[in-house]
């Protein structure tokens, strides 16, 4: 008989320093009409309780258990923002993760935030393909520190951590963006080597050593993961984030997602959504070749009975009724209580200070605001949200400096939608724009405006390039483009304007344009590399991202001035 290896694995990704519940959207089909609904779900309340559940249902069952982070525990949330990172490591200390992978927002600030958690957090943190033998941070930097599982020069491989299970072990290794250096801060002399290199290079090394139980934690999303299957023989299991991607059959909550446990190449790619939303869960068989030979699991939402509608108003008591009963029904769903001693912690050490913020409200907002990174088919033209934050750009730096034609941002830098009602300080610190960015002006010739606007979208949509993710996309104000992802590179940009004196005009390649960006846009990243050829660039004073969104709706009755579209974008793919 073959022997059997069962796991239970519980996995996380892309929390981004929700700690506390979310609130979803779904879209229910009863027998009368859809129900649209928000419910909160999750945080790491809630998280906790399902791990010590599912924990104590692997022992019940004979089952090894292990608990995976994907990356991106950094930013989101104003937790980070007051607390930068202490907070994210003291929480994710009380989950007990047993490894976690170097997602790229870990390293918006450099190596020394993460030296600082590293110091902090009981678990180890992985980045197989990150070298660090020319660090320059000395004895305050990442190199030899105990928890951080690094590439290895000599083997070219990734350093491995290994869990017991039974008289088996499981191989665990992180890996990593190799663009790291084009979407976030690394210091100088911290190096990223190929991802598949590295991949394909540890696992030979493993199975060398008759070690045929490997387990991939990658933080290089989704597409980047199924490269990674096809292109190397022999990964057990995947277990992913960066994308966001949201696994199971969500078909009767109206969420949108990709089947759980994906195979390509013979390896299954788990991933679980983003923010603390969800918890995947998966019962894993394996054989003694270190094949997986069933995977049954899904993506948890963790619900409490708060139902509203999706503007946040109360549901008549029928809807109410019949939504709680289906929701009830949905495998998919949990509904325990999140853990007393998690929920103390935050509540008593963490909230005070983002209660003071909860309690500045700067505007109310008349209808809901739709934030997605690319255009699609229910929004042609893209973010609802971030042209307005372009606008703000805008309106803000032209206060200062009067030549300012255009503003440019990337709708990676907008993280949240704006819904109806009140919003207060904590809003747009700490869900809608929370990297507290400086603003850059600049003068630059029109060609390479054009050429920017199109690297940026190839980047964003992988379009005859391998992209960074679709955080690249731009969103404009003062500048109103046509892109055609069909036609050949450098020819994607068909039409090109920019306001002048309150009419539109045919942007000229050789003439001279002053813009306003984020410090991230400018400096080159995610495709933005075109901007690097401007005549002079200059920080803004004490003008930052949020600062001049906060001041701009200050200013007065702004949502009554519409923002046009500005995005006219044709796919490259054959269903936009």
């Amino acid at each position: 008989m073959t022997q059997r290896l069962l796991l239970k694995l519980a996995h996380i990704n892309d929390t981004h320093s929700h700690f506390e519940p979310s609130r979803v959207r779904f879209t229910l089909q009863s027998p009368n009409k859809p129900l649209a609904i928000s419910a909160n779900t999750g945080g790491y309340a809630r998280i906790k309780s399902q791990l010590d559940k599912a924990k104590a249902d692997a022992d019940a069952h004979d089952q090894h258990f292990v608990f995976l982070h994907g990356g991106d525990s950094f930013q989101g949330t104003l937790y980070f923002r007051e607390f930068k990172g202490a907070a994210n490591a003291d929480l994710l200390n009380q989950l007990k993760p047993d490894a976690m992978v170097l997602g790229n927002h870990e390293i918006d600030g450099g190596n020394a935030p993460v030296r600082r958690f590293l110091d902090a957090i009981e678990f180890p943190l992985m980045a197989g393909n990150m070298e660090l033998t020319e660090e320059q941070l000395g004895n305050k930097g990442l190199r030899g520190h105990p928890r951080m599982l690094d590439y290895d020069p000599q083997s070219q491989c990734a350093r491995v951590h290994f869990i017991a299970m039974g008289n088996t072990q499981l191989a665990v290794f992180g890996i990593t963006l190799d663009q790291m250096k084009s979407i976030a801060h690394p210091d100088p002399g911290t190096e990223f080597h190929s991802a598949i290199d590295v991949t394909r290079n540890t696992v030979q090394m493993l199975h060398r050593q008759g070690v045929p139980h490997i387990l991939v934690l990658s933080h290089l999303g989704i597409d980047g993961d199924r490269v990674l299957a096809d292109a190397v023989d022999g990964i057990s299991l995947i277990v992913g984030g960066h994308s966001h991607t949201q696994q199971g059959d969500c078909q009767e909550l109206g969420i949108p997602a990709l089947p759980y446990g994906e195979v390509v190449n013979h390896t299954p790619i788990v991933h679980a959504g983003k923010y603390a939303e969800t918890l995947g869960l998966a019962d894993i068989e394996f054989n003694t070749d270190g094949k997986v030979t069933a995977l049954s699991g899904r993506n948890l939402f963790m619900l409490d009975t708060d139902l509203m509608d999706h503007s946040g108003k109360p549901l008549p008591e029928d809807d109410y009724q019949e939504a709680l009963s289906l929701l009830q029904a949905h495998p998919a769903i949990a509904w325990e209580p999140g853990d007393q001693q998690v929920d103390n912690l935050l509540a008593q050490k963490y909230r005070p200070r983002i209660d003071e913020l909860e309690r500045q409200i700067v505007a109310l907002v008349p209808q809901n605001m739709v934030h997605t990174r690319l255009p699609s088919k229910t929004l042609p033209h893209g973010s609802e949200l971030a042209p307005w934050v372009s606008r703000a750009m805008y309106s803000r730096a032209k206060l200062q400096d009067k030549r300012i034609d255009f503003a440019l941002h990337n709708a990676g830098g907008v993280r949240d939608s704006l819904d109806p009602g009140e919003l207060s300080l904590a809003d747009v610190l700490g869900k809608v724009l929370p990297f507290d960015i400086p603003l850059v002006s600049y003068q630059i010739r029109g060609r390479y405006i054009c050429q920017a606007l199109e690297s940026a979208i190839d980047t964003a949509t992988n379009n005859g390039i391998q992209g960074t993710g679709t955080g690249s996309f731009p969103y404009t104000y003062g500048l109103r483009y046509q892109y055609d992802g069909r036609r050949p590179r450098g020819e994607r940009i068909v039409s090109l304007e920019v306001m002048q004196q309150k009419q539109w005009r045919p942007l000229n390649s050789d003439e001279l344009y002053t813009g306003v960006s984020s410090q991230y846009t400018i400096s080159g990243k995610e495709g933005y590399h075109p901007l690097l050829n401007n005549e002079w660039q200059q920080q803004m004073d004490a003008l930052t991202l949020p600062g001049a969104f906060i001041e701009f709706i200050r200013s007065g009755d702004v949502w009554a001035d519409p923002v046009g579209p500005n995005v006219h974008y044709t796919s490259h793919l054959k269903q936009d």
